[in-house]
């Protein structure tokens, strides 16, 4: 089931059973931001979804555990909210994995150092991040004393759709509250003893704000999992491919290669280890979700031909 927003007000939808039946992936239905085609029955507040109009912009992640799947988490935004409290849960490297895939939708990516009252140095730790976050604005805040709030105003403009993402106790909901101008949404504190977020939000929803703009608010993402984010890498770490390409040898893996430009800026200083620790951590989970999505791609296939040859088979009978 699904609620949509149409002209006449909210209703409860369900796909029609032609666009279910040719469905061959999670990706061939609705997601939260997406524009779609629909029947409404106004006297009941029911619809009937029967198609989802092209998407400008989709942010995915691999589903959570075994299965190689996409999860749509937001569709059809302009801006991404990359939302990371300033306590102990504060990580640079989860940043870096948010920023791939926030590039990698279409999206402009936003920073938000939010519980900035939590911070003795808010300064230092925006730094950090400025440094793996080259050109992406960075806005610290603090719902609790309205700290920033006024400069994210421009992001949610008539027609602008924002996405909130981050960890679970980040502050989403409460900046989403904030943002709206009255509480709407749940809130919850931080965890006591491993200044940890607890989870308020269950699922993904679209909030439209009196002013025009919108709001699509998710659950606490900690585990973020890469899906199909080639250029997402690229952009993100734009700096590491730059020393790449200065290599003496094209397909140089920046091990025990001379003249390896790599080598000598990690050694020189200019690029920090743990940067491109990850980054060399990132390549390799997208070249093992590419190796086993290849295999699930065929086995969609297959189901797809077969869905096809049942109908005929269906036709010839009658």
């Amino acid at each position: 089931m699904y609620r949509v927003q149409t002209e006449s007000g909210e209703a409860l939808a369900e796909v029609s059973g032609k666009m279910r039946h040719l469905a061959v992936h999670r990706e061939d239905y609705p997601a939260v931001g997406d524009w779609v085609v629909v029947s409404v029955r106004e006297e009941e507040q029911r619809a009937t979804i029967h198609a989802v109009l092209p998407r400008k912009s989709k942010f995915s992640r691999k589903v959570a555990g075994q299965v190689t799947e996409e999860q749509i988490v937001a569709t059809n935004v302009d801006t991404v909210f990359l939302v990371t409290a300033l306590n102990l849960d504060f990580n640079v490297r989860r940043i870096e994995r948010y920023l791939v895939l926030a590039w990698e939708s279409g999206a402009n990516p936003v920073i938000i150092l939010s519980k900035a009252d939590l911070c003795e140095d808010t300064e230092a730790l925006a730094a950090e991040v400025a440094a793996v976050a080259v050109s992406v604005p960075i806005h610290i805040i603090s719902s609790a004393v309205n700290r920033g709030l006024e400069e994210l105003a421009a992001y949610v403009a008539p027609g602008q759709t924002v996405a909130l993402l981050g960890s679970s106790g980040v502050g989403k909901s409460t900046l989403v509250n904030r943002i709206y101008g009255k509480e709407i949404l749940v809130t919850g504190d931080i965890r006591e003893g491993d200044d940890k977020g607890k989870h308020t939000t269950t699922h993904r929803e679209l909030i439209t704000l009196p002013g025009g703009g919108i709001l699509i608010d998710t659950p606490g993402m900690r585990e973020l999992q890469l899906w199909d984010a080639s250029e997402g890498l690229s952009t993100s770490f734009q700096d590491i491919e730059e020393f790449a390409q200065q290599c003496y040898f094209q397909d140089c893996k920046h091990e025990n290669e001379p003249k390896c430009a790599v080598k000598g800026a990690l050694e020189d200083g200019t690029l920090p280890q743990e940067r491109f620790n990850n980054y060399v951590k990132l390549q390799k989970e997208l070249a093992y979700l590419a190796r086993k999505e290849d295999k699930g791609l065929q086995a969609a296939e297959k189901a797809k031909w077969k869905k096809i040859h049942q109908s005929l088979k269906s036709q010839i009978n009658r």
